[in-house]
């Protein structure tokens, strides 16, 4: 339980949860049926519900991949991290999320140019290796996208539980309903949609924050302020291993512990989790790399500016003489469940401040959720049920199971949910625990698409090699460290960094000797991914692309690749060496010029990421959107006409019988 007194009633947040959900879940219902019906986009074929008919545009991409990368840990872990670390925290948690989006470019390029018509991930992997190598994977994929559901609605819960009181077991069914419904109406294209409307409405409010805080707040209202206010908080609660205790520091020794562990975790919840190869599948061959770039920076803001605002609020009000509380600091509980955020809304702006609060988390979890809807389907369809139960299914039948499994996993995942509730299992705690569990099938996964000397038995054991090399090294860290293994100790941040710095390394060890012990009989030429085909009920709706038209595609993705790779490693370089180590290596303390232009550089950099995934994607299809307008409006009109033709009609009619009756009587 929270120590949070909650400020709403239970009737507020059953009714923006329920009201939200609903809302959303018609929407996405009606629109999913103006474009099937004015702009030709079926999505009751299993290729259009899991592919968009791989044709999504820049804009959307981008979009979708903040919307997907924005999990209720992004903004409640991301201000938990500045109230524990200080300014380093949001930093740490952004560059350390944003790399995996940047390189995962990368993999996008390879996956559209080696398998053009693949469906999931998984395909890849069994037209390269087979079953054995596939079914490893599967397990891989599939615990990635339980973890990351877990945390969505563990997180999401948790808050709605703080603000409102609403039972954790209410919050944990009731906050994916809705997502349930449209995804299973609209399949990804309805993904890509909501993630719009719930990016834009994110950004919208973490904006919001930002100004009040900084701008508006009589208890803080100037960046001067804030900064003043945390100066005396580094002397009133100095941060254990932080340079002389300050929270405005680079230098944080723990802060970059978790770093650590972010970047690890986190290239096991990209490069495993199959929604974002569905993104990769569904833009077409000339948006990925753009698409994937743009989001990576565009999602950078989001923690970045939401931690740095939100969870240094929360430390400068309890430097504040004149707040209410002050000296109050949060609960360590409450900080590891990633309430920061809610309580510093709450103390800023009182009701008004939780219920933003709320309906941003809400937007967070259910447009994350999604994504690991259509992604778990893809999974079930395509690599299990038409792979080993039925291989000459139909399209009607795969879109059957699509439609099944969207709606068992997402209440199955509930009930886990509620189970980790009672468990104590917290979200700060699966956060740092992904990486120990699945990053051991990074590198083999990755390798799958860039390395052609990877053998089957490589790709085949060095998934649960490193993963038991990482649970032993977590486990025995926390042991010697601690003592004994519980909760708190396995929790600890020593603990899991020796297991996720295992995970991801060990099988660059496994790789190269199992490999060159066990080799493939002859070197791998991408040629069985290329044999992947589309459903069979897209076949015989339309003919294959020309081959001019693959060759051109080629060319492009071939170039794109080699850019790829160059923007990648700049970029990551930039984001994790070149811009915090040298503050970091000389222990410097922000000064008040320099703490104010790093608030003005999150906050415009914000405004940037909302003009690429707000404004851009709307210019971007400016032409659909005006087309489908039309056609509604003509349609309309059309049945207006219609029905003003059949009054007339009507009434001549009943004119004519009303005179045949006089003369009748005449």
């Amino acid at each position: 339980m929270t120590s949070i007194v909650p400020v709403l009633s239970q009737g507020d947040g059953y009714g923006i949860v329920v009201g939200f959900g609903a809302l959303f879940a018609f929407g996405m219902v009606a629109t999913t049926y103006c474009l099937k019906r004015y702009h030709g986009e079926a999505t009751d074929s299993s290729e259009s519900f899991s592919t968009a008919n791989r044709t999504v545009k820049t804009g959307l991409i981008a979009s979708a991949v903040v919307s997907s990368w924005t999990w209720a840990a992004t903004l409640l872990q991301s201000s938990s991290m500045a109230y524990s670390y200080g300014i380093s925290g949001p930093f740490w948690y952004a560059s350390g999320a944003t790399v995996q989006i940047v390189l995962f470019c990368i993999i996008a390029i390879e996956l559209k140019r080696r398998a053009p018509f693949a469906h999931t991930f998984l395909e890849v992997i069994y037209a390269r290796y087979g079953q054995m190598v596939h079914l490893v994977f599967i397990v891989f994929c599939i615990c990635t996208n339980i973890l990351v559901t877990a945390m969505l609605l563990t997180g999401g819960s948790a808050v709605v539980q703080s603000l409102c009181g609403m039972h954790i077991a209410a919050a944990c069914f009731l906050l994916p309903l809705g997502t349930i419904v449209y995804t299973m109406f609209g399949g990804i294209k309805a993904t890509f949609l909501t993630d719009y409307v719930h990016t834009v409405a994110v950004l919208i409010i973490i904006l919001f924050f930002a100004f009040v805080i900084f701008a508006t707040s009589p208890l803080l209202g100037s960046p001067s302020k804030v900064y003043d206010l945390l100066v005396n908080a580094s002397h009133l609660h100095p941060v254990d291993g932080n340079a002389h205790g300050s929270y405005l520091t680079m230098r944080s020794r723990e802060g970059a512990i978790f770093f650590v562990i972010n970047i690890i975790g986190n290239f096991g919840t990209v490069f495993l989790d199959n929604g974002y190869y569905n993104k990769a599948i569904a833009a077409s061959p000339v948006s990925a790399l753009p698409g994937y770039i743009l989001g990576g920076l565009s999602w950078f803001a989001v923690p970045f500016l939401c931690g740095t605002t939100m969870g240094l609020a929360a430390v400068a009000l309890e430097g504040n003489p004149v707040f209410p509380t002050y000296p109050y600091r949060l609960d360590p509980d409450d900080v590891l469940a990633g309430l920061t955020l809610p309580a510093t809304a709450v103390a800023l702006l009182g009701r008004n401040g939780a219920i933003a609060t709320l309906i941003m988390v809400f937007m967070a979890v259910t447009s994350a959720m999604s994504a690991q809807l259509v992604a778990v389907s893809s999974i079930i369809t395509y690599d299990i049920y038409k792979i080993y139960f039925n291989p000459k299914a139909s399209g009607n039948n795969l879109i059957y199971i699509s439609h099944l499994s969207v709606v068992t996993f997402g209440l199955v995942m509930s009930a886990v949910s509620i189970g980790l509730h009672y468990l104590n299992i917290d979200l700060g705690y699966l956060y740092l625990l992904t990486g120990v569990i699945i990053s051991g099938a990074v590198v083999p996964g990755a390798l799958t698409l860039l390395w052609n000397r990877q053998s089957k038995w490589a790709a085949c054991l060095s998934p649960p090699l490193g993963m038991i090399c990482s649970v032993s090294a977590w486990l025995i860290t926390a042991k010697v460290q601690y003592g004994s293994i519980t909760v708190h100790t396995t929790g600890s941040n020593t603990s899991m960094l020796a297991g996720n710095i295992v995970a991801l390394c060990s099988p660059m060890l496994f790789v190269p000797i199992l490999s060159l012990i066990a080799p493939d009989k002859e070197l791998y030429n991408f040629n069985s991914m290329k044999e992947i085909k589309r459903d069979d009920e897209e076949s015989n709706k339309e003919t294959d692309s020309s081959a001019d038209q693959i060759e051109r595609e080629n060319i492009l993705l071939r170039r794109n690749s080699k850019v790829a790779r160059i923007t990648a490693v700049v970029l990551t370089l930039c984001l994790i060496v070149i811009w915090p180590w040298p503050m970091y290596g000389t222990a410097y303390i922000f000064s008040k010029p320099f703490f104010t232009g790093w608030i003005i550089v999150g906050i415009v950099w914000m405004f940037i990421s909302f003009i690429i995934v707000g404004i851009y994607p709307v210019i971007e299809g400016r032409h659909s959107i005006a087309s489908v307008c039309k056609k509604m409006y003509a349609h309309a009109m059309s049945s207006r006409q219609n029905n003003m033709h059949t009054t007339t009609e009507t009434k001549i009619t009943s004119e004519k019988s009303g005179v045949n009756n006089m003369q009748f009587s005449f």
